[in-house]
């Protein structure tokens, strides 16, 4: 299915984003299998500026209406600390993603419904599973800590939360920290995406798109 562009330019100019990862990484693969895909509920763990959930809400606001939970804690991780990959003032981070997140949903008046969930994603996921929600998304997005014990959780409560047949998606599969002893495998998020494939490779199925990121579907609870 042909891709689409989702922001119309005046409003382009009004958003407050001061990197272009998302753009870089995800939106190609995104104008393509969001179409196709089409969820109304979704789940996000990890939402910094607020530049893929604003994706979300430009490019399925007008089509349906959208349900979009954000996890996050605001206090970065520790590629966001001084001295790391990419430092940032984590409050003006939290203070866009506020801002974006906003002007998004404000265009579609009634048509996007944010819940933001400030806080740990284990303690936010497994309060969602205590809610009832577990089954309930079409598509959750895991793109929180990059430390691989964190990842795990996320992906395997994550999962829960995920219908059958609704696609789970990971952020920076190869990405590693920049470390003077080179790459430290509890500090990535792949060692932690493959064991959950592998775990689950009877219930699951990898989707094909650019490595950097990873989509599977889910087959089965």
């Amino acid at each position: 299915m042909a891709g689409f562009d989702h922001r119309p330019a005046r409003i382009m100019t009004s958003y407050q984003f001061t990197n272009n990862w998302f753009e870089t990484v995800a939106r190609g693969v995104w104008d393509q299998l969001m179409p196709q895909l089409a969820p109304a509920r979704i789940l996000e763990i990890g939402s910094y500026e607020g530049a893929s959930a604003c994706y979300l809400i430009d490019a399925l606001a007008p089509r349906h209406p959208l349900e979009l939970h954000c996890i996050d804690t605001w206090e970065g991780g520790v590629e966001h600390q001084p001295g790391g990959d990419a430092p940032a003032d984590m409050n003006s981070v939290e203070r866009r993603f506020h801002h974006n997140v906003a002007l998004a949903a404000a265009r579609y008046p009634g048509r996007a419904t944010i819940e933001v969930h400030k806080g740990f994603s284990d303690d936010c996921l497994a309060g969602l599973i205590a809610a009832g929600k577990k089954g309930y998304f079409d598509f959750v997005y895991v793109d929180g800590s990059h430390q691989a014990a964190d990842v795990l959780v996320d992906a395997v409560l994550g999962f829960r939360l995920l219908r059958v047949g609704g696609v789970i998606a990971f952020d920076d599969y190869l990405w590693s920290e920049a470390l003077p002893s080179g790459k430290d495998p509890l500090r990535c998020p792949k060692p932690a995406i493959d064991a959950f494939v592998n775990l689950n490779f009877r219930k699951v199925e990898v989707l094909s798109a650019p490595l950097y990121q990873l989509y599977v579907r889910k087959l089965s609870d």
